[in-house]
């Protein structure tokens, strides 16, 4: 069987047609491979050449800043201030941002209100269809086992794309600084990932 049915690609076997076509495996590696590794890769090698071109300017950093202004994604500094008050750290904002008016507040809190709508909405509707077993996993798996597999591949992605961020955001601190031992394991990940070619290997994995 294949994605549609009656459809052989190449006249490959059945059982080659399941795993690479009805589970997706083909189009996740060339979405990854192409639309993503690549460009990590070149880019934490020559970061200014990659972003000194029109498209990076208008059609990358406009589009992903208009994205931001819509309000959509908003939740996501709800989540922000949460920890930071749960951890007492303070978050590192612009005077911009500390001085805001109150019509700008509004603004701002108005759209995170929004934004935890449409998540709240989307959530729900996600946590239906996998329920319901409205989903593309295999014939067989319990809806129970799809929502536990679907929360444990968010909590890594997150974790993953966290990780991801924190290494750049450290990886002109001298490994010898005091974090050594306030941080023991954020000092131990960055020597291990900062050895020879290994952020390369990792931003690949």
């Amino acid at each position: 069987s294949s994605a549609v049915d009656g459809a052989s690609v190449f006249g490959m076997p059945n059982v080659v047609n399941e795993i690479f076509l009805e589970s997706g495996v083909a189009l996740i590696l060339t979405t990854i491979v192409l639309g993503q590794l690549t460009a990590q890769v070149n880019a934490a090698d020559c970061m200014l050449d990659f972003i000194n071109n029109y498209f990076m300017l208008y059609f990358v950093t406009y589009v992903s800043l208009v994205i931001e202004f819509s309000g959509i994604l908003h939740s996501v500094y709800l989540v922000q201030i949460f920890f930071s008050k749960l951890t007492a750290t303070p978050i590192q904002s612009s005077d911009e941002d500390q001085d805001r008016t109150l019509l700008q507040k509004v603004f701002f809190w108005g759209r995170i209100l929004l934004s935890v709508g449409l998540l709240s909405f989307a959530f729900a509707v996600t946590l239906a269809a996998l329920f319901d077993g409205n989903t593309t996993m295999w014939d067989g798996v319990p809806p129970y086992i799809s929502t536990i597999i679907f929360f444990l591949l968010m909590c890594f992605v997150g974790m993953m794309e966290g990780l991801q961020i924190a290494l750049f955001a450290v990886v002109k601190m001298p490994l010898e600084s005091e974090f050594k031992d306030q941080h023991p394991m954020a000092y131990k990940n960055c020597t291990l990932t900062f050895r020879g070619q290994n952020l390369q290997a990792f931003l690949i994995g």
